[in-house]
């Protein structure tokens, strides 16, 4: 039997020689040839749902750097444009929706057709699978419900989404009513996924850090522990991340609610607190993105740091958020050779 993915070993527990890396936007306009394809293929969704454009996003980094993971390349919020309501994107600016205001704007949101909608992103995992090396995992992912609440009710993005946070405080019942449908959506769309053939599954939260304590429970606990919960028992040799951003010492309630195998940490995250308040997970994280912006020396010095504090214990080596797009590839690839470089101490077992 061939051995797991370095990646997927990690996230199980397993002793492994060094931490696996991967990086959140590993694909993305820092990479030229990236910015070649995006530039033939014109509309981003439609570059999301196009399988062999997707895909060969997906492998670039793979092929440039030879990193742990590929992660499909697509956006958390082709949910909400396959639930209907349509998503689009404007070059410099960002996604735009109309806004979700009430329960009655809410009637035109379904599932019905939700799949046949998503069939090019789950045919370009296919397409991934054929090209990607044995020894190479693939990451699947969506978006939180709470986050995609978020962007559908602001209308795009926000600092603080305030009209979600106050729709929420508002008229709950009806906000209850999107997370529910949205924590269904969600978890039809992870469970596709690995059904079309990704290693592990990632559940972003990208606005996590902005809920009071008893909606963060209500908005970002609760929804991800039904979703995780139900991937779990479909397909229990899956590995699932979670990455509820800016969460902090709030991390450890979510992860005592929530059955995850890893838990990705955002830049403000103290790796020492980390290391010893979040026992029994696999962390993930958390370099600095501008440490990699100011260069190959800078980033493996910082990344130097966090692999000596985090030891031996289950690592992932990633960012705490994305690669910023004006990222020098060659400070990239200096990371990607240092993180590979590192020889962990030997532990007894998981």
């Amino acid at each position: 039997m061939p051995s797991a993915p370095l990646l997927v070993s990690a996230l199980r527990g397993s002793a492994v020689p060094r931490p696996p890396i991967w990086l959140m936007r590993q694909a993305g306009r820092y990479l030229p040839e990236y910015r070649e394809l995006r530039q033939r293929s014109g509309d981003f969704l439609r570059f999301c749902y196009t399988p062999e454009l997707a895909a060969e996003a997906t492998l670039q980094p793979i092929r440039r750097y030879e990193l742990d993971a590929a992660i499909l390349f697509c956006d958390i919020l082709v949910v909400p444009d396959a639930l209907g309501w349509p998503v689009t994107f404007a070059e410099g600016v960002g996604p735009r929706l109309e806004p979700l205001r009430d329960l009655a704007a809410m009637e035109r949101l379904g599932l019905e057709g939700f799949a046949q909608r998503l069939a090019p992103v789950y045919a370009a995992i296919r397409e991934v699978r054929r090209g990607l090396p044995d020894e190479t995992a693939l990451i699947g992912f969506a978006g939180a419900p709470w986050t995609l609440a978020a962007y559908m009710i602001e209308g795009g993005g926000s600092g603080e989404f305030y009209a979600a946070r106050v729709l929420a405080l508002h008229d709950p019942l009806a906000f209850a009513k999107l997370i529910d449908l949205l924590t269904e959506a969600t978890a039809r769309h992870l469970d596709a996924q690995i059904a079309a053939g990704v290693d592990v599954v990632q559940l972003f939260d990208s606005w996590a850090g902005i809920l009071s304590a008893q909606a963060f429970e209500s908005w970002c606990v609760a929804p991800a522990a039904r979703i995780v919960s139900r991937l779990k028992t479909a397909w229990p040799k899956v590995p699932v991340i979670a990455f509820p951003r800016g969460a902090g010492v709030r991390y450890r309630d979510f992860l005592m609610a929530v059955p995850v195998d890893g838990l990705g940490l955002d830049t403000t995250v103290p790796l020492a607190w980390a290391r010893e308040a979040l026992a029994g997970v696999c962390l993930q994280g958390n370099l600095d993105p501008a440490a990699l912006l100011a260069g190959g020396v800078v980033a493996c010095r910082e990344a130097r740091r966090i692999v000596e504090t985090m030891g031996a214990r289950p690592f992932v080596f990633n960012l705490g958020h994305g690669v910023l797009p004006e990222t020098d590839p060659a400070a990239v690839g200096a990371l990607v050779d240092y993180v590979k470089s590192v020889r962990l101490p030997a532990r007894a077992g998981p």
